[in-house]
């Protein structure tokens, strides 16, 4: 652990991302293992804070809920993409206008390259290469030719994955989206990923007076001034939280 972390939650608003934050990343998106106490840890973690919680994940808003029934706090879904308000209004863009033919065009990619994996999250799709490192560079090619020149889309690399996302939202948007409503306005976020795609989220934090905790190994250049060592050290500290 290195940097200052909160040891309360008094005042902050919390932003948190699932995968290699909360838990462990597995070889394929579906394989992961959610530890049995963590919907109980973050139910109570936002009873604590009086609502003022939310996932900020590269996740689509049906498996969040799936993985951590019957938590079910405030979500910025698909790198921001989707909303689940603190109303539990839930508010989903429509898909860019390309996003069919990409579909098509990279699950074809997928079932021609061994290793490498397709995901389909609706308003954004991903090619994994978890099983395949050596793909990277080739399917960082084919996802990027893909996209081409559409600026209603993004590549958004990430750790053994390219995902395509909507080019008007990210991490970072969707904090500040939610640090404008009750009842997170007026609190410090505090924001804790793991990945590049995290960065945003964590600028946004710093930005807006909080604090920004990296899980793993501290990047140089990295907007996150405090660590985590894993997701088992993340749920350790949340559950700390006002027991002092």
């Amino acid at each position: 652990m290195s940097g200052d972390l909160p040891k309360s939650t008094d005042g902050w608003a919390f932003f948190l991302d699932i995968d290699g934050t909360l838990i462990d990343i597995a070889s394929t998106p579906d394989a992961v293992i959610v530890p049995p106490e963590l919907p109980i840890l973050l139910d109570n973690l936002r009873q604590r804070t009086g609502g003022a919680l939310a996932l900020i994940t590269g996740r689509d808003m049906e498996t969040v809920d799936r993985l951590l029934h019957p938590a079910r706090p405030s979500v910025g879904a698909i790198h921001g993409t989707q909303l689940r308000l603190p109303d539990g209004e839930v508010v989903t863009p429509p898909p860019a206008q390309r996003l069919a033919a990409i579909r098509e065009r990279l699950a074809a990619f997928t079932a021609a390259n061994t290793g490498s994996l397709f995901e389909d999250k609706g308003t954004a799709v991903a090619v994994h290469f978890r099983g395949a490192p050596a793909l990277a560079d080739i399917v960082e090619a084919e996802v990027r030719d893909a996209v081409g020149d559409d600026d209603e889309l993004i590549v958004q690399p990430g750790k053994m994955v390219f995902e395509i996302r909507p080019a008007h939202a990210d991490k970072g948007r969707a904090v500040a989206d939610f640090m404008q409503r009750p009842p997170f306005h007026g609190k410090r976020p505090v924001a804790v990923g793991d990945d590049v795609t995290d960065e945003t989220m964590f600028k946004a934090a710093v930005d807006a007076g909080g604090c920004a905790i990296r899980v793993g190994t501290p990047q140089d250049g990295s907007a996150a001034r405090a660590s985590l060592a894993d997701p088992a050290a993340v749920r350790d500290w949340l559950d700390s939280l006002d027991r002092s």
